[in-house]
């Protein structure tokens, strides 16, 4: 995995994303200080730590859901790095809706849930211009297909789905328009093992096949070695630990680190 990453970024001189001394304050309280990193076109970046660590607020404040404090997140638009901290909100809802994606956690904040599956990924298609039904229909068909919700559903409501349909929904939805950074908050959260291993199939399938680069949030140590190729470890807001997923995961150095995984093989 090591060469995978090298060759990933030896692949292109510039980042897809920079961050630099990222931090968000509630009142007296840190949600995140200080985050800096690198995301390569191609790569999967894992964050982890327990509840409260601050993963959650990185995460909402790179994807421009919370507004940061401090720090910059500039992102490879057109071979130009913006600065997505400081753009209009018409400019980040346009970047949410063509080169970003973002999958909740709870499939029906992603969702339009008295829209049909087929509507719910034809909308996105919509926001960028498409207006064509049958081409628009038929691509919907099609992704729908490719995260394993049979045709017949198309028309359905995600109220008549499971929990496992509609994060697979969510996905389709996300994704059809081809975004090249998506951001991920616990996309296996709360659902049964065995539908949670179906859904990492399928998101570790279409990473590789598309391309993605992709930041995920996640207390569940399996979904990052399974998906990630770079972990970061959160602890009260600060970056503890950072490295090779399979390296930090095997051979943590940080004592928090350990507590994490060592709590996990005791389970």
């Amino acid at each position: 995995m090591k060469d995978m990453i090298e060759d990933r970024a030896g692949a292109t001189d510039r980042p897809l994303l920079t961050v630099e001394g990222l931090a968000k304050y509630y009142g007296g309280r840190i949600g995140c200080e200080e985050v800096s990193f690198d995301l390569y076109p191609g790569e999967v970046m894992g964050i982890v730590g327990e509840s409260g660590s601050g993963k959650t607020t990185l995460l909402n404040c790179l994807a421009g859901h919370l507004a940061a404090d401090t720090g910059r997140v500039l992102f490879d638009r057109a071979g130009q790095m913006v600065d997505t901290v400081t753009m209009s909100e018409p400019e980040r809802r346009m970047l949410g809706r063509t080169d970003w994606a973002f999958v909740h956690q709870h499939a029906h904040e992603g969702l339009r849930m008295n829209v049909s599956a087929g509507g719910n990924v034809g909308e996105r298609l919509m926001g960028l211009g498409a207006r064509h039904y049958g081409d628009i229909r038929a691509k919907a068909e099609d992704w729908l297909g490719r995260v394993e919700i049979a045709a017949d559903r198309m028309d359905d409501r995600p109220t008549a789905f499971s929990g496992g349909m509609r994060q697979r929904l969510q996905i389709a939805r996300n994704l059809v328009t081809g975004p090249r950074l998506v951001f991920m908050d616990e996309p296996t959260g709360g659902l049964d093992v065995s539908v949670q291993a179906r859904l990492l199939d399928l998101l570790r399938g279409l990473v590789r096949e598309m391309g993605l680069s992709a930041i995920i949030v996640t207390h569940d140590l399996a979904v990052v070695r399974l998906l990630a190729d770079r972990l970061m470890v959160m602890k009260s807001g600060h970056v503890v630990e950072t490295g090779l997923t399979d390296q930090v995961l095997d051979d943590p150095q940080h004592a928090y680190t350990q507590l994490l995984v060592s709590s996990v093989l005791q389970v």
